[in-house]
C-alpha cells in the first residue's frame, strides 16, 4: 500500500536526483570549493606528540615483559608462610613517591 505525503506517492527517495552524480560542496561566498571539500592532509603530515611517543615506547616495553615472575612469587610465598616477610613502610612510601614523580611529566603533556 502506498502512503501519500504532500502529494508524493511511492518511494520519493529513490526518484529524487536518481542517476545524477553528486556535486562537490561549494562556498556560498566565492562559489569555489568549500573548506569542507579540501583534501585531507597526507599521512606524512601527521604529528605525534612527545607524550604519545613515550606512551608507545612504554607500552612496547611492558608488552615484552612477562606478566608474572614465578620465581619471585615463590620467594615471597615462602617468606610469608615462614613468617619472615616484613613490610617496610618507608620503602613502600618511597617507591610510591618515585612512581608519582616519574608519571608527572606525562600529566603536563
Amino acid at each position: 500500500m502506498a502512503s501519500k505525503i504532500s502529494g508524493l506517492s511511492g518511494s520519493p527517495a529513490a526518484s529524487i536526483d536518481a542517476g545524477r552524480p553528486a556535486e562537490k560542496a561549494r562556498d556560498a561566498v566565492t562559489g569555489g570549493p568549500s573548506a569542507q571539500a579540501q583534501p585531507s592532509p597526507a599521512a606524512g603530515d601527521v604529528h605525534i606528540t612527545d607524550s604519545a611517543s613515550q606512551l608507545a615506547s612504554l607500552e612496547q616495553a611492558v608488552r615484552s615483559l612477562p606478566a608474572v615472575d614465578p620465581a619471585r612469587v615463590a620467594q615471597f610465598r615462602t617468606a610469608i608462610e615462614q613468617g619472615t616477610y616484613t613490610v617496610r613502610p618507608q620503602h613502600v612510601a618511597g617507591q610510591l613517591l618515585q612512581l608519582e614523580q616519574s608519571l608527572r611529566p606525562l600529566q603536563a603533556g
